[in-house]
């Protein structure tokens, strides 16, 4: 599903070159639910961004679900995020006066869905994430745990073949952290879905099928996670 071949992305600070990574190859097969971990400014999100399509390397090939993504135009890309990628943050990014249903609905404003096959997709989404009930409240009136799980509903209602989530515990009490995860979790195991999430969340370690470790940019290769995995799925490869 995803591969990254000799991926290296450099940034100039002032007259100073930074090494965000430095000539990664790594694979995630269609299914895995896979998490970056690494110290501090290791490039985790760095490479989460660019095997999200968010950012460009300065050299290497990413290949996304069949698409080389350096082919692409700049609008290509767009089109290919949205339809491919749901994305989830740290910080929940809701829109205050919005409903958590219509924040959910706001990826099916880019579709030409109906407003009645919209909401009727929003509620599903939101009935996965175990929120049926609470689709009419404002996300002021939602704990951390549930704006979190509106979040993933807004990154499923797509229906997206992969699921990125940049620290999607990092601003979580433990219980409402171990709801997201298992979540995460559930959206790979019952709907198939390619989960990857960068995080410094332990607890993580026993939810997801790989961690993948990086540091200072390099990537330092991959050990088993604590989920059950099914006899013949693939591994996360370094080369």
């Amino acid at each position: 599903m995803i591969e990254l071949r000799n991926v290296s992305r450099l940034y100039h600070r002032g007259a100073d070159e930074v090494h965000a990574l430095e000539h990664v190859s790594l694979a995630i097969p269609a299914g895995r639910f896979v998490a970056l971990m690494g110290p501090s400014g290791s490039g985790k999100s760095t490479l989460l961004n660019i095997l999200a399509g968010l950012d460009r390397p300065t050299e290497g090939e990413v290949s996304v679900a069949g698409r080389k993504l350096g082919d692409l135009s700049e609008d290509e890309l767009a089109a290919f995020r949205a339809a491919h990628m749901g994305f989830v943050f740290q910080f929940f990014n809701l829109i205050p006066v919005l409903s958590a249903r219509e924040n959910v609905e706001l990826p099916l404003l880019l579709t030409s869905l109906g407003k009645p096959q919209r909401r009727e997709r929003a509620e599903t989404a939101l009935r996965i994430v175990g929120l049926a009930e609470r689709g009419g409240h404002m996300p002021g009136q939602l704990s951390g745990g549930e704006q979190q799980r509106t979040a993933i509903a807004r990154a499923i209602v797509t229906d997206p073949e992969i699921v990125v989530a940049d620290e999607p515990t990092g601003d979580l009490d433990a219980k409402n952290a171990e709801e997201v995860l298992g979540l995460l979790r559930t959206l790979k195991q019952e709907f198939g879905k390619t989960v990857v999430i960068v995080t410094h969340d332990p607890r993580a370690e026993r939810y997801v099928d790989e961690v993948m470790l990086l540091d200072k940019g390099v990537y330092q290769g991959a050990h088993p996670g604590g989920a059950p995995t099914s006899a013949g799925s693939g591994h996360g490869v370094a080369r």
